[in-house]
């Protein structure tokens, strides 16, 4: 890789799907020797994430609308099972594929639905690490660290690629910080995942210390922190993938069609959501939607449906299904240069419907996120989670220093000991310390934390 322009070179050898498919745990100290009754191990990989208290908060996360007050709409939750599903087909799809050009995959005994089962489990984690308010919680607390004066004296003790991690916050990262350390903490690897779908989960297979960089789908953003990169560099072992420079790894390949898969349902079902708000009239999705289809029939079909909400939703099922269709078949025609590292694009940007996801995005942009109830809860969000920052920040450091306060006192009393630090105290390293404070922010549901910031503020107060 050139540092200095950001290009993706291919790697000297190219990975091996006997490597990529490892189903060896990270953190397991033996390799399950009985397999369950009816259950791979990547399936299993996916029952641990959907029993994890970190799944379950997702149910009241934002997907697009904020504190939506209709029932109908999608939360994180909803949006990453139905991610799961189309990951699910995605991964079976190509495993297909890969079984027949492959001996290494057979001879493995992995088949085309292990290989949706590892997509599927991925895609089900994508969204893990997302803290309150969608994305603009991530920039929330970027912002935070970036500019408030409090923020800028919880980062001055720290090194430069410490300080990294929070100015370039990441749900990504936070995410692989959860399944590998956050959930079952008492185990080394957390979850202990297998590396096969902990490779998959991770878009972004680089540090944060290395800045932005545009040119690579890949690395434009972080998957780890440095907490965590230890972590990372021994499933990147495990599974064989090229390494690019030091903190920068090669992609999984199947980490491009997790990316297909959650890049399919954010903006396939963001119009359908928007229509059902009233934020979008059938003329504006059926235009959309039907771009993506190539059928001469479609229109007769529409017209023989009773309702427009029924149309949309047949709409919504068929852009899916053929975006998926044509995900696959893509990836199976470059699957040989993913494995050598050499062609970092997004799937979906080379597919025959790739001008009807450009629309999609397009009207996403122009007319769902910029809707009034979704930018002024977001705003708000800003508020919100700035406030949690500097109060509890303020409060822990306050006991580092040994100059709490009465007020401070009470504070730390609403942190659960696990953000906290041994014995009842703060953690003595200041990067520690951070990294349990945005642990507590950023697992927060939304609810959870409009409630406590209005508590901690005295803008309301129990029982008033």
């Amino acid at each position: 890789m050139d540092r200095e322009s950001g290009e993706v070179r291919a790697t000297k050898e190219a990975m091996t799907w006997g490597s990529l498919l490892a189903s060896a745990r990270l953190g397991a100290s033996a390799p399950q020797t009985t397999p369950a009754m009816g259950r791979s191990e990547f399936q299993r990989d996916f029952d641990r994430i959907v029993f994890s208290s970190a799944f379950r908060r997702l149910q009241d996360k934002t997907q697009v609308f904020p504190l939506a007050e209709s029932d109908y709409v999608r939360t994180r939750l909803t949006h990453s099972l139905e991610a799961s599903s189309v990951g699910r087909s995605l991964g079976t799809l190509v495993g297909a594929g890969l079984r027949e050009r492959y001996r290494e995959i057979d001879d493995l005994g992995v088949s085309p639905s292990d290989i949706g089962a590892i997509v599927a489990a991925a895609c089900l984690a994508h969204d893990i690490g997302n803290p309150p308010f969608g994305h603009s919680g991530e920039d929330a607390i970027r912002l935070f660290f970036a500019t408030h004066a409090s923020g800028h004296d919880l980062l001055a003790p720290l090194s430069e690629a410490q300080r990294a991690d929070f100015l370039q916050f990441e749900g990504n990262a936070q995410g692989f910080r959860i399944l590998t350390r956050l959930q079952s903490p008492d185990n080394r690897g957390g979850l202990q995942l297998t590396l096969a779908t902990l490779g998959a989960f991770t878009k972004y297979p680089r540090a944060a210390r290395h800045g932005t960089m545009e040119k690579a789908i890949s690395l434009r953003k972080h998957g780890f922190m440095e907490a965590e990169e230890e972590y990372f560099a021994e499933i990147a072992h495990g599974l064989g993938l090229g390494h690019r420079a030091q903190g920068i790894w090669v992609r999984h390949p199947l980490a491009y069609l997790v990316e297909a898969a959650d890049d399919i349902c954010y903006h396939v079902v963001d119009v359908e959501d928007a229509y059902r708000l009233g934020i979008l009239r059938y003329e504006d999705v059926e235009g959309v939607l039907a771009g993506i289809i190539d059928d001469a029939g479609l229109a007769h079909r529409l017209g023989a449906m009773c309702d427009d909400k029924g149309r949309i939703e047949y709409l919504r099922a068929r852009s899916i299904n053929a975006l998926v269709e044509q995900a696959a078949h893509r990836f199976l025609a470059i699957e040989s240069e993913l494995r050598a590292g050499g062609h970092d694009v997004a799937l979906l940007s080379e597919v025959s419907a790739a001008k009807g996801m450009q629309a999609l995005r397009a009207l996403g942009e122009q007319r769902i996120y910029m809707a009034p109830p979704v930018v002024e809860i977001e705003a708000a969000g800003f508020e919100v989670l700035a406030g949690l920052l500097a109060v509890f920040g303020g409060a822990i450091e306050a006991q580092a220093r040994d100059q709490l306060n009465a007020r401070d006192r009470m504070r730390l009393k609403l942190i659960p000991p696990q953000f906290l630090g041994p014995n009842g105290g703060v953690h003595p390293d200041p990067y520690q310390r951070l990294l349990r404070l945005t642990d507590f922010v950023s697992g927060m549901t939304d609810t959870y934390a409009v409630s406590l910031y209005k508590k901690v503020t005295g803008i309301s107060l129990p029982g008033g």
